[in-house]
């Protein structure tokens, strides 16, 4: 890569971007997240700082700032700070160079949504997604530790409209039973979220699911390529990793959609529900508007 020593990087924008560029494809562990907030946030003293301080400013052990140098492709830390005070192309700096360390992870969902609305694209593929949901009866929704709440957030809103949503989102040997009653009863269609670290047991249950003969639609991250194993069909949406903890903006929108294609295939009946609904709880008085 380049270097342009004529332009000084110490600007947070500039070094983030950088940071963004060698980490595509890794999944930083928590302390390299904290270790690359504290460089974007401390970019005026790059050129200044040992790894000892780095180390101490990030609150992580001196041996976990020369491996994240390491996996951004340095030899070690001096040669990462070295490029780091070097520079980098004017073309490669951000306009936006004043934005705080959350405006600049909100921005960073808004290119992660973009990157969703060109995959959905092809509109017969999230059809035949929406039929297999419609179809199945029961619906079985997996989501395990971090997926959970994707789980509940389409569980929760397919269970008005779909008579009958069977949520998994308990680890451990009662997922296969829970996946064999829903199988027994009829259903055919497993929906899944693993969103990283990939949990094993959310791999087990899928390929229990598959052993016992149900059609598996996984939505994962975008940077997850082995499916063929674990699912028929693959619905990718990127997570963010800008923070200390993932954000699911692409997901939670992807969420939206399945929902609406699996209404658009229930033959008129999901509307049905939603006025039967809705006129139950005007009359209970649940909400306040």
């Amino acid at each position: 890569m380049p270097i342009n020593a004529g332009v000084h990087v110490n600007d947070r924008q500039a070094i983030q971007a950088e940071l963004d560029r060698r980490t595509e494809g890794q999944r930083l562990t928590p302390a390299q997240r904290r270790i690359a907030q504290c460089l974007a946030e401390r970019s005026a003293e790059i050129g200044f700082l040992s790894s000892m301080e780095l180390a101490e400013l990030a609150s992580v052990s001196q041996p976990s700032v020369t491996r994240f140098a390491m996996a951004l492709g340095f030899d070690g830390y001096l040669e990462m700070r070295k490029y780091l005070r070097a520079g980098i192309t004017s073309e490669e700096q951000p306009t936006d160079a004043k934005s705080s360390r959350y405006q600049a992870a909100a921005l960073a969902e808004l290119a992660n949504l973009s990157e969703l609305a060109q995959s959905l694209a092809n509109e017969a593929e999230i059809d035949d997604i929406g039929k297999a949901l419609a179809a199945s009866r029961p619906l079985a929704v997996l989501g395990l530790r971090a997926s959970a709440s994707l789980a509940h957030q389409f569980g929760f809103f397919a269970s008005k409209v779909h008579p009958d949503v069977r949520l998994i989102v308990c680890g451990g040997s009662m997922v296969e039973d829970q996946l064999e009653q829903c199988y027994a009863a009829g259903g055919r269609t497993l929906l899944a979220f693993m969103m990283p670290l990939y949990p094993r047991e959310t791999m087990h249950a899928l390929e229990f699911a598959r052993q016992i003969g149900m059609r598996i639609v996984l939505v994962s991250d975008a940077s997850y390529n082995d499916h063929d194993r674990h699912a028929d069909m693959l619905l990718k949406a990127r997570v963010s990793t800008r923070l200390v903890f993932d954000s699911y903006a692409a997901s939670t929108a992807l969420v939206s959609v399945l929902l609406d294609s699996m209404c658009n295939n229930m033959n008129g009946q999901a509307q049905k529900r939603l006025e039967q609904v809705d006129r139950s709880s005007k009359k209970r008085k649940v909400f306040a508007s």
